[in-house]
């Protein structure tokens, strides 16, 4: 069974999934940077379905952009402008064409953290 690849995220500063927030995300391949897909997360902190499915999995370098600061100008996080972080970049590698990667942020508006999930 081809992989494929998962992500959510939570705000843990108010201790609930971060709803409404834009994800992108991107193959890189050297110095080339195309982006393969574009979600919203749902009420659950989810996307509606994985954001690289299986149809579309190769292992490789990739990049996840958590549009993080539209999301906390929209709940009323944001604080002064410039944000401390706006775009959350988080770039990994998939190795194993047959594994489910799962890929979270947490986020505050001051800080993030990151995992291999499952």
């Amino acid at each position: 069974m081809p992989g494929y690849l998962t992500t959510h995220v939570l705000d843990t500063a108010r201790g609930c999934p971060a709803a409404g927030l834009r994800i992108t995300l991107h193959r890189l391949d050297g110095a080339d940077r195309s982006q393969l897909a574009e979600t919203v997360t749902n009420d659950d902190g989810r996307t509606d379905s994985p954001i690289l499915p299986q149809a579309q999995f190769a292992p490789g370098q990739y990049e996840l952009v958590f549009h993080a600061g539209d999301y906390l100008r929209a709940t009323g996080q944001a604080g002064a402008e410039p944000l401390f972080l706006d775009q959350v970049p988080i770039r990994f590698g998939m190795s194993d064409a047959t594994a489910h990667y799962h890929v979270p942020l947490l986020l505050s508006p001051y800080g993030y953290s990151t995992y291999r999930g499952s």
